[in-house]
């Protein structure tokens, strides 16, 4: 299998927060293409790296360009929620854990896998390739729901407007692909006439629902915070506002702070005073990066040291 053009966001940014990490073992909790690791196993040659991925396509490929560091490399297909099972044989600790969420090239550039827009497919988009497909979602969808998870997920000002487009679109068996959801879309904001197509926050939500994606996140970050060493560093990269500010938030209480809505008569949130913020607000690429690689764009780097 050809490997397609994959560019690690913020790469070296990810390399010196690691820097103190440079001996131990770290784990790749969303390995994908393995850009960063291939980075950071270059960088520290002392450093072993378990990497992980639902998306077997990707693991595969990852492996293909880890083959040099197969000696301190173990690539293995499970989610960021297994991060403790995977680490209990290991000795059960991290030096650092690095999370690049959200969607890849790989999912992006693969019409089949219908995760992009751009690009005729089935209304798939998993990334584990198992379990509902959107599909599967959209055919038992109410309109309540679908309008919430745009509005929510995809913080889409027409939310009822676009869900009544895709269901009507869904009814009259016209929502077989990707183009059809788009076109559904479109049929409320008219077509993309800047640089960024309509269909972008509605692709976004359901993507989102579609995997649990901000569901299961913040438990997993705690996860990796109590599986960190002393000392021991997480680094998350986030591509969109909503997905920044559950990882923010759950830094933050994990640093100690309440971060319940203000005016709340109680503490209901349980902080934990668990590590030490490196990043107060969030890295983002350079504009010479984004010019070289517009994907990194929206990209916000965050991290944290284990007390």
């Amino acid at each position: 299998m050809p490997q397609p053009c994959h560019v690690p966001v913020l790469v070296q940014q990810v390399v010196e927060l690691f820097t103190p990490c440079a001996t131990g073992l770290l784990v790749d909790a969303t390995v994908g293409l393995g850009g960063h690791a291939e980075a950071l196993l270059s960088a520290f040659p002392q450093m072993h790296l378990v990497g992980l991925d639902v998306d077997g396509q990707a693991l595969e490929l990852a492996r293909q360009r880890l083959a040099p560091f197969a000696r301190r490399a173990e690539l293995i297909q499970a989610s960021y929620q297994q991060l403790a099972e995977v680490l209990g044989p290991r000795g059960g600790k991290a030096a650092g854990v690095l999370f690049d969420l959200g969607v890849s090239s790989l999912q992006l550039d693969t019409p089949e896998r219908g995760f992009s827009f751009r690009l005729a497919g089935p209304l798939d988009m998993r990334f584990a390739q198992q379990g509902p497909t959107l599909a599967d979602i959209l055919a038992s969808a109410t309109e309540a729901q679908l309008t919430f998870w745009l509005a929510t997920w995809g913080e889409e000002k027409r939310a009822s407007a676009i869900a009544r487009a895709i269901l009507r679109a869904r009814d009259e068996g016209r929502l077989c692909s990707t183009t059809d959801l788009r076109r559904a879309v479109w049929s409320v904001t008219g077509p993309k006439r800047g640089p960024i197509d309509p269909a972008t926050r509605t692709f976004q939500a359901l993507r989102m629902v579609t995997n649990r994606e901000l569901v299961d996140l913040p438990a997993a970050l705690e996860t990796a915070v109590k599986a960190l060493q002393p000392a021991g560093r997480v680094v998350v990269l986030a591509y969109h506002s909503l997905e920044d500010r559950v990882v923010k938030t759950t830094l933050r209480r994990l640093s100690g702070a309440c971060v319940c809505p203000p005016g709340s008569l109680s503490c209901t949130c349980t902080p934990m005073p668990l590590v030490k913020l490196l990043t107060r607000k969030p890295v983002t690429p350079s504009p010479e990066e984004v010019h070289a690689n517009p994907r990194a764009r929206s990209a916000k780097l965050r991290a944290a040291e284990r007390l």
